[in-house]
């Protein structure tokens, strides 16, 4: 199986400022697709200042390497026997790309949300080949409360029969849908809903403006060609984070970093919220914590842009 990723349009160069981009949970290796306003040409994340890579983590929809890739024994897409994955797999993958690119030192690493958890596995697997690291609204291990989120995601999808069928990479489509309803709801909260999708009219029957959101937003990641099963791969690939497993404990991973970090966190954050990073920080030698206001939550990191680049900029200038 193959290895998605994006470069800029020209090869490395020793001596290049690398800023490696990891991902969250349905974007892709492409940043200047899901993160327009941080990266490209003229952005704060210059592709023509930095050589930025962005790699489609394992069991991504949008890579070469998950559910929907054919398995070559049958010739039929792997679905529900694509093998269970963790997030220090997906960090191997990503090591193999970075030598196959001639990259020997990564001057930043960014990482929002699941893209957090490969930043700090990384940081742990390879200290010395990481100079600076920016973990962005995320954990150094699973929390409970993401896990339940989780779990409901699952039952959504196997309350679908079409998904335990795996009959095409089309199955699960309805359960998806509302797996992905159940997500957006631990992505956002109460005060950003109420903001954004409270009802027009005063006199309104029966309130729809939150619920016709909900079903627009299940919709729009089947048409961008989500598949369930890696959804429901990569969910459990969330589960697998835990740090310290096998290192004596989160605390004790933590103090073997070497990258100079930032943790940020948003004051809204209901999967991370900020009581984490601030322990994350003071376990890092060297670290330092900072925290984004926003009412709307985990996904405050691709809202608060003014904020997130006063953050992010000086990280920059230092390279």
């Amino acid at each position: 199986m193959d290895l998605i990723y994006h470069t800029p349009d020209r090869e490395y160069s020793k001596g290049e400022k690398v800023v490696w981009i990891c991902h969250a949970l349905t974007g892709n290796s492409d940043p200047e697709d899901w993160w327009p306003q941080m990266v490209g040409k003229g952005k704060l994340i210059d592709l023509d200042k930095y050589y930025v890579v962005c790699v489609s983590m394992i069991c991504s929809s949008y890579g070469e390497c998950s559910p929907a890739t054919v398995d070559p024994s049958t010739g039929k897409p792997y679905l529900l026997t694509f093998p269970d994955t963790t997030i220090r797999d997906m960090v191997k993958a990503n090591i193999l790309v970075r030598k196959h690119l001639g990259i020997d030192k990564i001057d930043l690493m960014i990482g929002p949300s699941i893209g957090g958890f490969l930043t700090y596995e990384w940081a742990v697997m390879e200290p010395d080949v990481i100079e600076n690291a920016f973990f962005l609204a995320t954990a150094n291990r699973v929390p409970p409360f993401l896990t339940a989120f989780n779990e409901s995601q699952r039952m959504a999808m196997l309350a679908d029969p079409s998904f335990k069928e795996a009959k095409d990479i089309h199955g699960g489509e309805v359960g998806l849908k509302c797996a992905r309803s159940i997500a957006l709801i631990s992505y956002r909260t109460c005060d950003g809903y109420n903001t954004t999708q409270s009802e027009q009219d005063d006199d309104v029957m029966v309130a729809d403006r939150a619920s016709s959101y909900q079903r627009y937003q299940g919709e729009k990641l089947v048409r961008r060609e989500f598949d369930a099963y890696s959804y429901w791969y990569l969910s459990y690939a969330l589960d697998s984070m835990n740090l310290g497993r096998g290192r004596g404990g989160v605390e004790a991973a933590l103090a073997t970093i070497k990258a100079r970090s930032t943790v940020v966190s948003i004051t809204s954050d209901m999967l991370f919220p900020p009581s984490l990073g601030v322990a994350s920080a003071a376990a890092i030698p060297g670290a330092e914590h900072k925290q984004i206001t926003s009412i709307y939550g985990h996904d405050g990191f691709l809202i608060e842009n003014d904020q997130l680049s006063a953050i992010l900029a000086p990280v920059l200038e230092r390279l």
